[in-house]
């Protein structure tokens, strides 16, 4: 029976499942949208890997990352939850173990990391503003009536790309509608967008640091050629975009488990059982101190799996396992 391990990404936009290999091969990679279900939608991924899976293949530890990730945890049984720099440091180094630079735009945040001998030594997380990101590409796709998967096709078509205002989502779009109304090419100014978001992200991410080569552009962004072609220009070197860009941090994550798992000889994995299963959550105020925090709790058959959302962990520690989901 071969060993395989599980890497789980739940973010706002997308959940991504990367299985593993015992080699650290690849076998399947699944990428769903989020729809605000992200329980739902980790069943429904794992519904899918599960009749996807070789039957000679058995799930030997799991991993989850993402916003979401210690939701994921409590619900699938995994054996750690990292975040997502350390995810995406781990996934790079593992594609190239001499990555400087990671830069990771996704659908709701973007991220730099800097790395020095396969060390993270410093990074920037931008998660309060939409320039820049995949949603806000897929808005702009949308008004212009363009399939986001053409978008950066049709930025490389462009000849003379116009000047966009692009430090501000609202701002790049009243301009992008501007340059319209003046009779500017489709073409110039998609590429524009392109230009100008990437202008933002090293302006306000790539501030002051090190931006050094071998340089990995990862996340749902990644795909735009656009994009890719906007930031060798800006930083005049080669721009990677691996295999698999869009599911980075559940590649990350999933070789975090297998370390884990490997370690302590066994997992916490509840299987797929765990899809048939409804799981409830609530929210309540700890009044205990003046922190007053908010905690998050979630049960399935009216038991609590576990809590979390403290600053002390008063009530994080009552995570527990429940067996009957095994």
């Amino acid at each position: 029976m071969e060993k395989c391990y599980l890497g789980i990404d739940v973010g706002s936009v997308s959940t991504n499942l990367v299985l593993l290999s015992e080699n650290d091969e690849v076998l399947e990679s699944i990428y769903l949208r989020t729809e605000g279900k992200p329980i739902a939608t980790v069943q429904k991924a794992l519904n899918i890997l599960q009749q996807r899976l070789p039957s000679n293949y058995r799930i030997k530890g799991v991993g989850s990352t993402g916003s979401a990730r210690y939701l994921t945890n409590v619900v699938v049984g995994g054996d750690c939850v990292k975040n997502e720099i350390t995810a995406h440091a781990v996934a790079a180094l593992h594609i190239n173990p001499q990555v400087r630079t990671v830069i990771e735009i996704g659908g709701q945040d973007s991220k730099i990391i800097i790395l020095q001998d396969g060390i993270v030594t410093d990074f920037a997380m931008n998660t309060v503003c939409a320039a820049g990101t995949g949603s806000f590409l897929d808005q702009q796709a949308n008004r212009l009536n363009i399939p986001i998967q053409d978008l950066g096709e049709i930025a490389l078509q462009s000849t003379s790309p116009v000047r966009i205002a692009g430090r501000c989502a609202v701002f790049a779009e009243s301009d992008m509608i501007h340059k319209q109304q003046m009779g500017y090419s489709i073409p110039d100014i998609v590429y524009g967008l392109c230009q100008a978001l990437v202008r933002n992200y090293l302006n306000n991410l790539g501030k002051g640091k090190d931006i050094n080569s071998p340089i990995i552009f990862q996340g749902g962004v990644a795909a735009n050629k656009g994009m890719k072609k906007a930031f060798e220009e800006a930083l005049k070197t080669e721009v990677i975009v691996p295999k698999y860009y869009n599911v980075m941090g559940a590649l990350g994550v999933a070789l975090i488990a297998k370390e884990v798992v490997v370690k302590k000889g066994y997992t916490n994995f509840y299987g797929f059982n765990i899809c048939n299963y409804d799981y409830k959550t609530k929210s309540f105020n700890c009044n205990g101190c003046p922190n007053i925090c908010k905690i998050v709790e979630i049960t399935v058959e009216k038991e609590v799996l576990g809590r979390w959302g403290d600053r002390c962990g008063k009530w994080s520690q009552s995570i527990k396992r429940f067996d009957k989901l095994a």
